[in-house]
């Protein structure tokens, strides 16, 4: 299996030797980067592009390593248990009516080779990686409740995302091949943006670059817009018709542009903006 990019999603040369070293270790890929960067739609189009599966497991703050594994119902079978002349104890006594399988179960016992995400796993307790790094070094595990250890009839292709939030545990990352996602350059940005509008006419696109590279660009920003913002922005201008002349500026100077909203995503970073060009007006 070779990934050699999408139609749907512009790779870089060293994304896609990424995703190809990782393939080549079995070993999961750990992609970082800006919120935006399209970590996450990565492991979406690399598992489309190779005809695998995707499972995906979403972490929140309240997520534990437990939960992809499996869970164990017990308070289901209690209940069924008082109820148990209705089938005659039945399903009570068939203890794997109440393991509820986790992402990592599936994955692991799927009939053909699928793709695993466990995006942004920053967001989890610090022990978390360290809890998951048994099963997916050995890609197996043990279900004390069905006395059964669960094994890997193939290696699942896992991608696993990370917003930079928290350090991860070393014996964690030398289990991964990594990757971080630069921020796209102009050109690459283009790209990108032609995937998305290919009909946008050249000149709005010029000029919506710009201002969207000024505005990332000021100093003391708290949030840099990001990739999949300059996107939402396009599509509101396009919806909108914003005329071109909206996004220009007659001295080549930084200006407010329409809906910024789409950019800047707190009151700081507008207040910023609007300081910035009060100085400029006063010094022209």
């Amino acid at each position: 299996m070779k990934f050699q990019g999408t139609s749907n999603y512009v790779a870089t040369q060293d994304l896609m030797l990424a995703v190809n070293a990782a393939i080549t270790l079995k070993r999961p890929l750990l992609v970082k980067g800006e919120p935006g960067t399209g970590k996450t739609m990565l492991a979406e189009e690399v598992s489309q592009a190779l005809g695998l599966p995707l499972l995906q497991w979403h972490i929140k703050s309240t997520t534990k390593a437990q939960q992809g594994l499996y869970e164990y119902d017990a308070v289901s079978r209690l209940r069924d248990s008082q109820l148990a002349e209705l089938d005659g104890g039945e399903r009570v006594k068939n203890i794997h009516n109440y393991i509820v399988k986790g992402v990592l179960w599936q994955a692991f016992t799927a009939k053909e080779p699928v793709a695993l995400l466990i995006d942004e796993i920053d967001k989890a307790d610090i022990e978390f990686p360290n809890d998951l790094l048994r099963e997916l070094d050995r890609m197996e595990f043990y279900c004390y409740e069905t006395r059964e250890l669960i094994r890997a009839q193939h290696r699942p292709l896992v991608f696993i995302t990370s917003n930079n939030e928290k350090e991860l545990p070393d014996a964690f990352l030398r289990r991964c091949f990594f990757h971080y996602i630069k921020f796209p350059d102009a050109d690459t940005m283009k790209r990108i943006v032609d995937v998305h509008f290919p009909n946008l006419k050249q000149e709005l696109l010029t000029a919506a670059m710009k201002t969207f590279f000024d505005t990332r660009n000021l100093p003391g920003l708290k949030k840099k817009p990001s990739t999949s913002e300059l996107l939402d922005w396009l599509k509101l201008l396009l919806a909108e018709d914003i005329p071109l002349s909206a996004l220009q500026s007659g001295d080549d100077r930084v200006s407010l542009p329409p809906l910024i909203g789409a950019l800047l995503k707190n009151e700081q970073d507008v207040s910023l903006f609007e300081k910035l060009l009060h100085m400029q007006r006063n010094h022209r």
